[in-house]
């Protein structure tokens, strides 16, 4: 049948992509995001162990004031950094559009809220735990730099713009890290081993800047989360772990950092 000019096309047939659209796809949201920032790191890490003194006698700071004396100004770009930092999970979830699935696929969505929350909230409060103890003894053996959470000003904002910045992180690295690129790659027809190595080895990538302690416990902590991803198949429990990990992070650093002897600081 001859189609009419000006006729609609029909959208429920979905061209699936082939392996090398998928292949590059997956090259550029890394790039854009993630993978530029495991580079980006190694090559901080590179600058650090190659520095006059030890590791420990360096700091990496994580949310630092962007406009130090103008409030509003920095306030500005604290928000529009959180923001433009998410615009990789836009384009994933662009990319499954064009699939004909969404971010739902990956977990990512309100459909289990409570068990979302509960089984997030278990996985922060094992990992927080033994992620503290691991950092102190990185640091202590010189494996680590001094981790500086935050140095945003005393401002009404800071503690929201913490937060904010700590759900920023979680979205965007179990979106892409766990639920995406695992997804991706077994369409690329990786081994479920490889992959789960791929993205153990990019988590802890991102984190070099912060020593060899940073790679570790996040390679680590990444072979968690791949497992308990394929497990439930749902990437809403990384999000709320992860999300609440940093809160404590940002927060509780903020809260306490000099107050207690136990807490490095720089």
């Amino acid at each position: 049948m001859q189609v009419e000019a000006g006729a609609v096309a029909d959208t429920s047939m979905v061209e699936r992509p082939t392996r090398r659209i998928l292949r590059d796809e997956t090259l550029l949201v890394l790039a854009l995001s993630l993978g530029a920032s495991g580079v980006s790191a190694l090559i901080s890490f590179v600058g650090s162990v190659t520095k006059p003194g030890g590791l420990k006698e360096q700091a990496a700071t994580l949310n630092a004031s962007a406009a130090p004396g103008r409030p509003w100004l920095d306030l500005a770009w604290q928000l529009f950094g959180i923001a433009t930092a998410l615009v990789p999970v836009v384009l994933v979830a662009h990319f499954l559009m064009r699939e004909g699935t969404s971010l739902r696929t990956l977990g990512f969505d309100r459909a289990r809220p409570w068990p979302d929350l509960g089984r997030g909230a278990a996985i922060a409060a094992v990992i927080g735990s033994a992620g503290i103890a691991f950092y102190l003894a990185a640091r202590g053996f010189g494996a680590n730099l001094t981790v500086v959470p935050e140095a945003l000003p005393d401002v009404w904002w800071k503690y929201p713009v913490l937060v904010l910045s700590a759900v920023q992180n979680a979205v965007l690295e179990e979106v892409i890290v766990v639920g995406y690129l695992l997804r991706r790659l077994a369409q690329l027809g990786w081994t479920p081993g490889t992959a789960l190595v791929a993205s153990s080895v990019l988590r802890g990538s991102y984190h070099l800047y912060q020593g060899i302690g940073g790679f570790f416990g996040n390679l680590v902590m990444g072979v968690v989360f791949v497992f308990l991803y394929r497990r439930w198949g749902r990437v809403g429990p990384l999000v709320v772990a992860h999300s609440l990990l940093d809160i404590g992070a940002f927060v509780g650093y903020a809260l306490l950092a000099g107050k207690v002897g136990w807490l490095p600081t720089a």
